[in-house]
């Protein structure tokens, strides 16, 4: 085992790379790039102490979308991941590399205007994470053998108004020293409609929310055998 898992690390590099390239809401793909900021390159970002970290960037510098896709509080979304930009296809292939385990999750951020606001900062909060399960399948394994779907819910109980929306799959394969776990992320611009305003939530920033010493970041998740996971984070906004 502990031979094997290097070279299992080893064996997806090149195909490990994916990007958050669509929203679907309400059952409709909003097209690539229509209000999601994606890379030209689908590589991962590294440093947790970088503005990267928020919405992706350098090295992989997004294009900007002036679509804002409008969401309804309280329903659900999903961030459509594509190993490349003009990927077709929806095999696990086409998504990641199945080696690459690590969680789901998503964030929120309230913004004045979503087709600006570069993501960087404080006002983030999560809304969804999917870790490792008790029968030792990763949140990026549901996705990647999901056609690339990853389900989110919009809180009904948030202000109306623009966000962005975060999607992020973390790959864990090569994260027993840090840097090492591979961060992919891209903001979709939203503007949700029909939230009740009832609850605020705690924030977090991006970068800050992060470390390199964090145990859902620095691990080895082949050697010794994984019985439980802690997602990086704070924990999930409810209404």
């Amino acid at each position: 085992m502990k031979v094997v898992a290097p070279l299992l690390a080893a064996a997806g590099l090149a195909s490990a790379h994916t990007i958050f390239s669509s929203l679907e809401v309400g059952g409709v793909n909003q097209g690539v790039g229509q209000g999601v900021r994606v890379p030209s390159y689908n590589g991962p970002i590294e440093d947790v102490t970088s503005n990267s970290l928020a919405c992706n960037g350098a090295p992989n510098p997004t294009s900007p979308t002036s679509k804002v896709i409008t969401v309804q509080a309280g329903s659900n979304v999903t961030a459509i991941w594509r190993y490349m930009i003009g990927t077709t296809g929806s095999a696990p292939n086409d998504v990641m590399d199945i080696t690459h385990k690590g969680p789901t999750l998503a964030y929120l951020k309230k913004v004045s205007d979503a087709t600006a606001d570069a993501g960087p900062g404080g006002g983030w909060f999560k809304i969804q994470q999917d870790g490792l399960a008790s029968n030792g399948v990763w949140g990026t394994e549901r996705v990647v053998t999901g056609q690339g779907r990853h389900d989110i819910r919009i809180p009904a109980c948030i202000a109306p108004g623009q966000y962005l929306l975060r999607a992020e799959m973390i790959a864990l394969h090569g994260a027993g020293n840090y840097p090492g776990a591979q961060f992919y992320m891209e903001c979709a611009q939203i503007n949700v409609v029909g939230g009740t305003g009832t609850k605020t939530p705690a924030t977090v920033s991006f970068p800050g929310a992060y470390s390199g010493t964090d145990p859902g970041v620095k691990i080895s998740i082949y050697w010794p055998p994984l019985t439980s996971y802690t997602i990086p984070g704070p924990s999930v906004f409810a209404c």
